[in-house]
Parts: C-alpha cells; sequence; structure tokens
C-alpha cells in the first residue's frame, strides 16, 4: 500500500483539462507519487487511448461503487454527475491502494516541483489538513456584494456542525487539491454512518459536502492528528476573481513563491471542455460569457 498518491474523478467533459493536469504532473512529480483516475467505464477506453495508460492507473466509478458494502442501490445511473462524484471520490479509499490520498479535480494543473513531504509528515506518515475559514474569498465576495456566497457557506457550514453536535468556528475544507487519510473516512463509515444503517450515498443526499464530512469527521474523531495547512493551490472560483488578480499583477510565477499550482475552475474556464460539456453550452452562451470575462478586467 502507498503512504500517499493523487486520485482525481473525471468524465469526458474534462478530458482536455486530465490531459493538461497529467502534462504537469509528469513535469513537477518529483517523488513519483502513484496517480489514479477514475472514469465511467464506458469512458476508460476513450481516456486510455487519449491520454495514455503509461503515466496514469486507470479505475473505472463502476469498480470504486464495487467496493462498497451494499453497492449503490442504482443510485450511479440515477444522479446528477455533480453529486455522484463526489461518492466517488470519498470512497477510493475502500481500494485499499493508499492510506493517503491527495484528491485532485480535473481542472487543476501543477506549476512546480511537488514532494511526499508537500502533502504529509514523513516522520509521522499523517497527512497535513487542508483547513481555514476562507475570509480571504468571503470577503472579496462581500465586497463585490454577491452575498449569497457568506449565505451559502454559513448554511453549509451550521449543517455540518449540526450532525456531528459541534460549536465553534465555521471552517472551510477548501476546494480541492485535499489531502485525505483513509483512516478519517473508516471512522465515519464505522462509526457515524453505518450504526445508523447509512451509506455515504446517504450521506451525501442529507448533506451533499464531501469536503465537509471529511472536515467534521476529522474534527470529531481525530482519527489523524490535525496539522494544519493553508490551501495548497491558487483557486480562481470565478472569471471576475481571475481578472482582479489578473490586473493586480498576479501571474504564475509570482504564484509558485507560495502554492503547488492552479485552480480554474470549469464553470467559467470553458474553453477546455470537451464531449458533453461543449453540447451543454450553445455558441450565444459561450459568446456572453468571453464578453463577461472581456468586462472584468475593466471592474
Amino acid at each position: 500500500m502507498h503512504s500517499m498518491s493523487l486520485f482525481c474523478k473525471s468524465f469526458e467533459g474534462d478530458l482536455h483539462r486530465i490531459g493538461r493536469l497529467i502534462a504537469s504532473v509528469e513535469a513537477f512529480n518529483a517523488d513519483n507519487i502513484p496517480v489514479y483516475i477514475s472514469v465511467p467505464s464506458k469512458e476508460l477506453a476513450l481516456f486510455k487511448n487519449t491520454v495514455g495508460t503509461h503515466r496514469v492507473n486507470w479505475l473505472s466509478d463502476e469498480e470504486i461503487i464495487s467496493y462498497q458494502l451494499h453497492g449503490d442501490g442504482g443510485r450511479y445511473q440515477q444522479w446528477d454527475g455533480r453529486l455522484s462524484q463526489q461518492v466517488i471520490k470519498a470512497e477510493f479509499w475502500r481500494l485499499g491502494v493508499s492510506e493517503n490520498y491527495v484528491c485532485l479535480d480535473s481542472d487543476s494543473e501543477f506549476i512546480q516541483n511537488f514532494y511526499l513531504g508537500s502533502f504529509l509528515n514523513e516522520a509521522s506518515n499523517t497527512p497535513y489538513t487542508v483547513i481555514c475559514q476562507a475570509k480571504e474569498h468571503l470577503q472579496l465576495a462581500e465586497n463585490r456584494r454577491i452575498a449569497k456566497v457568506l449565505q451559502e457557506f454559513r448554511a453549509q457550514s451550521a449543517a455540518g456542525k449540526n450532525i456531528f453536535y459541534r460549536s465553534g468556528p465555521d471552517y472551510d475544507f477548501c476546494t480541492p487539491p485535499v489531502i485525505w487519510s483513509s483512516k478519517v473516512w473508516r471512522d465515519l463509515a464505522e462509526r457515524y454512518l453505518e450504526p445508523r444503517g447509512m451509506s455515504f450515498w446517504d450521506a451525501i443526499a442529507v448533506l451533499p459536502a464531501e469536503l465537509r464530512w471529511y472536515g467534521e469527521a476529522l474534527l470529531q474523531y481525530r482519527s489523524i492528528d490535525l496539522l494544519p495547512i493553508e490551501p495548497l493551490f491558487r483557486v480562481y472560483l470565478y472569471d471576475w476573481q481571475y481578472a482582479r488578480m489578473q490586473k493586480m499583477g498576479e501571474t504564475t510565477d509570482k504564484l509558485r513563491a507560495l502554492y503547488l499550482g492552479v485552480v480554474k475552475q470549469s464553470n467559467w474556464e470553458f474553453e477546455m471542455d470537451a464531449g458533453q460539456l461543449i453540447e451543454r453550452k450553445p455558441p450565444l452562451s459561450r459568446l456572453l460569457r468571453r464578453a463577461r470575462r472581456s468586462l472584468a478586467q475593466f471592474r
């Protein structure tokens, strides 16, 4: 079993993004940390033929589901992919290939060398935990009078705390990449879900936030020592955020002082879309999005 691996759940719409991610892993994976990528079984051949097989351990979503105690009850096919992907990401630990894993999204890209020690304390084999209070992001949204960002954050945080009867600060368990321990997921399953007759599918139905389930379970059960770190990557959640930072002089070279990589979220970086994602966004929609992004630099 590996002490650490990189894991990404993807699908056809992110085919080009996976190519970019794997190219960056090849360039900067200084300790040759193994890479696992899961996609729907019907898309495996497409990914293998496009990205290749010598750099990646390919898995199907269905293979991960097969390791679950009670299967999925048909929900993998029934649910929106934005929900089912959360279950796939959280349940990778059941395969037993890695004690800990860095969970990446397809829109991640490394920009400098990374090592085993970037993700865990090698002396104790304890992974770091990406945790903060997201004050910079929330303040930026407040400054732009986007009230729903803070409202949604507080509501989701309250829901997570209520599950485990926790009081105290509202934590953000951050946008991937994040570092997860199999011990935390196992404790969540064996100490919370299974005694209540629940699967992780049920958990996501109750609170569709896999990042928060992990974070609150860690705070509740202390399955590992809490070694907090700030986000690993510079994450641009919105096109206006990216435009604002670029206007302030932020560049990839400057980001290397503090970050291992960059995330440009796929909901606005539509140029990297493939397959069904292109079909979902008609030309007029793309034209309007491009115009809005151009205007964002003047705000």
